[in-house]
């Protein structure tokens, strides 16, 4: 195997560094942080009519785990009939895609309809009711246990 030879470098001048394919050179824009790309989610993209094929789940749930990642969970929940929930220990948002009726949110009441977004802090009492059978929601649970707190 033939060894690679530098070209000489005039007396005088310094030889230039040698850097590996795809680094960066010192001084450019990312200078002490790593070059590595970001690991791109498994799944960035998830469809209500793909999801609410998965429903409901074999133990009978009416929600299912589109995706994770860090302390994010994004889920898409269809409840016929009642919405059995308890508390949860995570600050959520849930966004209205189809279906209305009455949201009931640590004693508040108030309607919704699509469009329409929805925050619960973690361990608050919280139910849809009243609502229409095509109900489909997307639900984010962020945050530490216990919730996040208000600024």
């Amino acid at each position: 195997m033939a060894s690679k030879r530098r070209k000489s470098v005039p007396a005088g001048r310094k030889a230039a560094p040698r850097f590996k394919p795809g680094l960066r050179k010192p001084g450019s824009a990312t200078r002490g942080r790593s070059r590595r790309p970001k690991r791109a989610p498994a799944l960035w993209r998830a469809t209500i009519a793909e999801m609410l094929q998965r429903l409901p789940t074999p133990d009978g749930k009416r929600s299912d785990t589109a995706f994770t990642h860090g302390t994010m969970e994004v889920k898409l929940y269809a409840p016929r009939g009642g919405d059995p929930q308890q508390p949860h220990d995570r600050d959520e948002v849930y966004v209205v895609m189809y279906g209305s009726g009455t949201f009931d949110n640590g004693g508040q009441r108030r309607s919704f309809r699509p469009g329409d977004l929805l925050f619960v802090p973690a361990g608050i009492e919280h139910r849809f009711e009243g609502f229409t059978d095509d109900l489909v929601v997307w639900v984010v649970f962020y945050g530490p246990r216990g919730g996040e707190g208000p600024r």
